[in-house]
């Protein structure tokens, strides 16, 4: 049956109820970030600070920029905004957004959204806008931080960009599939953070590792006794969460090591059980499912806490075989 255009609905942007997300103008950029995540509090790090020296050499270098590197609860993400803070010593001239599973290019480089009549239009996102701000003030150093950078499929995500983050491309001219040129000026560096246990680590792109230096970012059982006696924790107390918390780092199963921020607000045996119920026990229930020795010797570490007794030794699983799927060494 042929259809006549009498018969055929016209479709609009209200027949599809996304009025609301009409752009005023086709290129009206999205905002990547709220006031609140550009402005906390305390941004300044000590004089001489390791990672701030680790960035300025990696920059030294050629790099694009720098991954911070460590399991859940090391900082990093704290860490990234306060070096972001200090090598551009202005709120301005930084960005932070975060990767996540459904994160794409259209979210980082160029979307697109229906203008007025329904025409879909190209949109700058993240990363084209911040170049424009970097190329509009070339004697202000810029930094992008991009959180949890492994959790998602990050070449894909820089998509062309990829080939001219790298310092000697900067300033080339390129063209993305939109037909947006562009260009990533020298000025901007990239701050990532990545927990070496993502899904997404294993298949994040060589070449596209390979242009940022890799920072680790170990737990720091000296910055949790820092903190715990700064909130007025008993010697005593933080001395038996050291044992655990050293304890833990000492298994041969990095999967099973975490950060010092999962502590941080176990200040007596009260609180300490309340975070082993609600945060601990959980995490090291999935990180030992394939592990039950191992679960178990921390299962006695935590006891000897609560009891005040020795931490004991353990000897944590050093078969092969024994890996959490996911984990580095795990079979394919």
């Amino acid at each position: 049956m042929i259809m006549t255009p009498e018969k055929v609905r016209q479709l609009t942007v209200e027949n599809l109820g996304i009025a609301s997300a009409v752009a005023s103008t086709p290129d009206a950029p999205a905002p990547a970030l709220s006031a609140a995540d550009t402005s906390p509090e305390d941004l300044e790090l000590p004089e001489g600070d390791e990672v701030l020296a680790q960035l300025l050499d990696a920059i030294d270098l050629g790099y694009a920029g720098i991954i911070l590197v460590g399991p859940p609860g090391t900082s990093k993400s704290w860490y990234a905004k306060r070096l972001a803070h200090a090598y551009a010593g202005d709120a301005d001239a930084t960005d932070f957004v975060q990767f996540h599973t459904s994160y794409q290019y259209e979210d980082f480089m160029v979307g697109f959204v229906p203008d007025a009549a329904g025409r879909f239009q190209p949109v700058k996102r993240t990363l084209p806008i911040m170049c424009e701000k970097a190329l509009a003030r070339p004697d202000t150093q810029h930094v992008l931080v991009i959180d949890e950078i492994s959790r998602c499929d990050a070449a894909r995500v820089f998509g062309e960009a990829l080939t001219y983050v790298e310092m000697d491309k900067r300033k080339l001219p390129f063209r993305v599939a939109s037909g947006l040129e562009m260009t990533i000026p020298e000025n901007l560096v990239i701050i990532a953070t990545m927990n070496p246990w993502d899904k997404g680590v294993d298949d994040m792109d060589i070449a596209f590792e390979r242009r940022f230096a890799r920072v680790e970012m170990p737990p720091s059982p000296d910055l949790l006794r820092e903190i715990l006696l700064a909130k007025g924790a008993e010697q005593e107390f933080v001395e038996r969460m050291l044992a655990f918390y050293e304890g833990i780092q000492r298994l041969d199963d990095e999967y099973c090591r975490l950060g010092h921020a999962y502590f941080i607000n176990a200040v007596n045996d009260t609180s300490a059980r309340r975070i082993w119920a609600f945060s601990l026990d959980p995490f090291f229930k999935r990180a030992c499912r394939f592990l039950p020795e191992t679960y178990k010797d921390i299962r006695r570490m935590w006891r000897a806490f609560e009891d005040g007794a020795p931490a004991p030794e353990v000897e944590a699983s050093t078969d092969p075989e024994a890996v959490p799927a996911g984990a580095p060494g795990a079979a394919a």
